[in-house]
């Protein structure tokens, strides 16, 4: 019998990197700050957001969140932006490290940063007065970074406890990310001055829409309200309303109140926590638009024919008083018939706009996806209990809806008004991701053009609308794009399909709409500040995003980790192939998983460029993008925040 070759021949990566690194030397250096995402790669940012540095992730040359890198730049290839390596590492932002004891001796501990990788050791001398447990979740200063090989050493700063107590998942990831917790003195102060209640002096000047039908819609667990709705219509046209609250009112620009909130951008959530950007006196009460109490708003009345077409607007400063705080589920029974409600009628109103609205991003091109939100149920002790599945239905389309108007409106109103507008943009995707994502949607029975248009995509998700895979599909759609930013130059927005957009409806949360809010009623600003601050809100949002996506990571690692058997089986979708082996998608937890290609049958497997997949020399098992595997969990790994598997086979 002929021996088989070895597996992990296969395996090896194509010496690509070699000749572009050859290629590089005598290509241009740029310097600017490095973001890295989760999964290991990073962006340099530079002012203008179409111009981000994509760096791979075996080309950060030791380099970390936050560092002011010099950067080799070389073209991307086939349709992406410029990507580049790193070649130096100007300036270390970080001056503290947080990780986690993964081996102690007599004299030193060894500690794991998801910052630095596994690959770049950490080294804290023990203390008597503390001495380190394997798990412990520690924060250090960092006495030398170390070159090349070296390891960094640092020395404890203080301990945040061990990692086998789900309670420190939020404390860690806020220290891990740099993320601001505690208001300073001056602003809780500043806050507590501007009392719980609207003063009558500051209804002066103001629409008083207080005898107006309008209410919030939002998710059960939310405290800050910044929106409210009201809608009037007549037999021709409707006439929609979208009350924003007026934190500009109370965030003074120069105040103790608007440095902090400048210095967050945004709010942070984690499961059953909120870091917010503003104090609660503020977000959870005086700016938060809760019910039967007067609040100063900002108010969008948008005039819509019956096609749907945006006819005219106004945008005033008002106070209103909201009639009721539905939560999507309370509106959702309301629709339904199985709750009542005064407000039913116009609520129905709403859901016939909506329609309107909708029908209108279909014919400018814009995909709409409605995808379910997995989301990990925790208990008081940051324990997770259960995922629960919220569907994106009908009540919130319709606040999305609306939003999203009033954002393009006001962004259309400022650029008549010659201002510099802080625009929300987004690139179209690069045609390598298109043709990555119309490959894998062939997996599953569909078919797209090898460059698919925002058309052909509308027409892929009407087609697998009632398929079991549509939510899959759609999540893999989102990936293949490019990330959304802030910047004051406009480049329109791909993904609504939209020349005009900025942020204007949730001032509490974020720092980007109070600058909004400035500039619709207290004068522009100049574009130089206008681009700082859009890069500091776009490198915010980032960092939150990181943060929150690591904390719910580790709880769904520890919901498998509680619940998981060595043999029990779980359904999963194959979403990347690779040479070395293939990601996939937990259906269930909605978790990825790698199974390197060692892992796989007992073959000699091949990777085909061409149509990105796996295939065996002798027994023919192939794998692509969509297939369905079955795994089980061999171990959970909280610290490298991985878990362990094992294909089982089909019968």
């Amino acid at each position: 019998m002929t021996r088989k070759k070895s597996r992990r021949s296969a395996a090896k990566k194509p010496p690509a990197q070699t000749a572009t690194a050859h290629t590089q030397k005598t290509a241009p250096t740029v310097r600017g700050n490095l973001s890295v995402h989760p999964r290991g790669f990073g962006f340099v940012n530079r002012p203008e957001p179409h111009d981000d540095i994509f760096i791979p992730k075996p080309l950060m040359n030791g380099a970390i969140d936050g560092d002011t890198v010099e950067v080799v730049v070389s073209p991307g290839a086939r349709g992406k932006g410029p990507e580049g390596r790193v070649v130096a590492v100007i300036e270390r932002k970080r001056k503290k490290i947080v990780g986690t004891v993964v081996d102690v001796t007599k004299k030193k501990a060894e500690i794991f940063s998801s910052i630095l990788g596994e690959m770049h050791p950490i080294e804290c001398a023990i203390q008597k007065s503390h001495p380190l447990n394997v798990g412990e979740r520690v924060i250090l200063d960092v006495l030398s970074w170390g070159q090349k090989k070296e390891p960094t050493r640092c020395r404890l700063s203080s301990s945040l406890g061990s990692i086998d107590d789900p309670a420190t998942d939020v404390g860690f990831a806020i220290a891990e990310n740099d993320i601001r917790e505690p208001f300073s003195t001056s602003c809780i102060q500043e806050a507590k001055s501007l009392g719980n209640r609207v003063k009558t002096a500051d209804l002066t000047g103001r629409a008083d829409l207080r005898h107006l039908e309008c209410f919030t819609i939002d998710p059960d667990t939310a405290k800050d309200f910044d929106d409210a709705i009201s809608l009037e219509s007549t037999d021709s046209s409707y006439r929609l309303g979208v009350h924003i609250a007026d934190v500009s009112h109370y965030v003074r620009p120069g105040t103790a109140l608007d440095e902090e909130a400048k210095l967050r951008c945004n709010s942070t959530y984690f499961p059953n926590t909120c870091i917010p950007m503003l104090p609660g006196e503020l977000s959870e009460q005086l700016c938060s638009l809760r019910p039967n109490v007067n609040r100063l708003t900002v108010s969008v009345f948008i005039t819509i024919d019956q096609k749907g077409k945006t006819t005219d607007w106004e945008i005033v400063r008002s106070v209103i008083k909201s009639q009721k705080r539905f939560t999507y589920k309370e509106a959702k029974q309301v629709l339904d018939g199985t709750l009542k409600s005064p407000h039913a009628p116009t609520l129905r109103r709403m859901v016939a706009l909506c329609d309107l609205l909708k029908q209108q991003r279909t014919e400018r091109g814009s995909v709409q996806l409605y995808i379910p939100e997995a989301v990990v149920k925790v208990n008081e002790d940051g324990v997770p209990t259960g995922m629960e599945i919220i569907e994106y239905d009908i009540t919130h389309q319709m606040v999305e809806e609306f939003m999203l108007k009033a954002n393009e409106v006001v962004a259309i109103e400022l650029g008549r008004m010659g201002r510099h507008v802080s625009y929300r943009v987004h690139e179209e995707p690069a045609d390598e991701s298109l043709q990555e994502f119309s490959q894998m949607v062939s997996a599953f029975g569909f078919s797209l053009p090898p460059i698919p248009k925002p058309q052909d995509i509308q027409k892929l998700f009407l087609e697998a609308q009632d398929s079991p895979n549509a939510a899959y599909l759609a999540t893999c759609y989102i990936k293949s794009m490019r990330l959304a930013c802030y910047s004051p130059d406009n480049i329109g927005h791909y993904g609504l399909g939209l020349e005009h957009y900025c942020h204007f409806t949730s001032p509490i949360r974020r720092y980007i709409d109070i600058i909004i809010h400035r500039q619709l009623f207290e004068g522009g600003i100049e574009k130089e500040k206008l681009s700082d601050l859009c890069l500091s809100a776009s490198e915010k949002e980032r960092v939150s995003a990181r943060a929150e996506g690591s904390v719910r990571t580790l709880k769904k690692l520890r919901l498998l980790n509680k619940t998981r058997t060595a043999h029990k089986p779980y359904t999963a979708i194959v979403t990347r192939v690779k040479p070395f082996g293939i990601y996939f998608d937990l259906v269930d937890l909605m978790l990825e998983g790698f199974l390197h290609v060692s892992q796989l049958e007992d073959d000699y497997f091949l990777f085909d460029d061409s149509t990105s997949s796996l295939y065996g020399e002798y027994e023919g098992f192939t794998y692509r993008s969509g297939d369905k595997i079955t795994v089980s969990c061999l171990a959970v790994d909280l610290i490298g925040q991985e878990a362990k598997w094992r294909l089982i086979p089909c019968q």
